[in-house]
């Protein structure tokens, strides 16, 4: 059991991180191909996802070369930022400081947006580009997580695995319903996303400069549950910051 934690964690948080980045770039080639036609909207994505296989192949081996103790740190400080940036995001908008990501209007957004395109004599080209940069941009976030969760443990293929899995479940669910992925909880997910990537950067850049961790890589539990219990504080905080002015104003 001990040996399956760390091989779950790395596969939960692939997945999960690459279940939210999927959805968002379906949501665009979605409204692409719902907009003008499905033909620059798969190509984009194709085009886009050849790119990326090509990215990780050219870049992976070289992660052999580094010295594990040096990859670690590395990787351990950019998912600390990495997966601050997400966590940042979710408690604000869990406190209502910020909008919750709405997939409706983000589909709204882009059909509009192609819609007005549609009369230039280059709409499929500008709706293929549109898909492309939705599939790199999201994807190129896909690789970074596969790359930084499982290079420090030797473990890129679970990581792949579950990044796998999120691409083709969001793909079917997609084209089941053949509408955007509007129930998915979002900022539910890159709350936990947010919190199992710190936690993941604090454990292996603490291992990087040589720390031993109590219970080795079980610690890992022990740093999600203060960061969450952190971070729910602060949401409880903000919450109540933000309600007291505007109780203010209501009298």
């Amino acid at each position: 059991m001990h040996e399956l934690t760390p091989v779950l964690s790395t596969v939960t948080a692939s997945f999960l991180a690459s279940f939210v980045e999927v959805v968002e770039a379906f949501t665009i080639v979605l409204a692409v191909g719902v907009t003008r036609s499905w033909r620059p909207a798969l190509t984009g994505a194709a085009l886009a996802l050849a790119l990326l296989a090509a990215l990780v192949l050219a870049f992976g081996p070289l992660l052999a070369l580094i010295p594990i103790t040096v990859l670690q740190f590395v990787v351990g400080v950019l998912l600390i930022l990495f997966g601050m940036r997400w966590l940042r995001k979710a408690i604000l908008r869990s406190a209502g400081v910020l909008a919750l990501r709405d997939e409706d209007k983000a589909f709204s957004r882009e059909t509009a947006a192609l819609q007005r395109q549609a009369g230039e004599g280059r709409a499929d080209y500008l709706a293929g580009v549109t898909s492309f940069k939705a599939v790199l941009l999201e994807g190129v976030e896909v690789v970074f997580i596969v790359i930084a969760v499982g290079a420090a443990h030797g473990q890129t293929l679970y990581a792949s695995l579950g990044a796998l899995a999120a691409f083709v479940l969001v793909t079917l669910i997609g084209l089941a319903v053949h509408r955007p992925l509007a129930r998915v909880p979002e900022n539910a997910l890159k709350f936990v996303v947010g919190l199992m990537l710190t936690s993941f950067g604090i454990f292996w850049t603490g291992e990087g400069l040589g720390a031993g961790w109590p219970g080795e890589d079980l610690a890992l539990l022990g740093i999600f549950a203060i960061i969450a219990a952190a971070s729910f504080v602060i949401v409880r905080w903000l919450r109540s910051a933000y309600a007291a002015p505007a109780e203010g104003v209501a009298r």
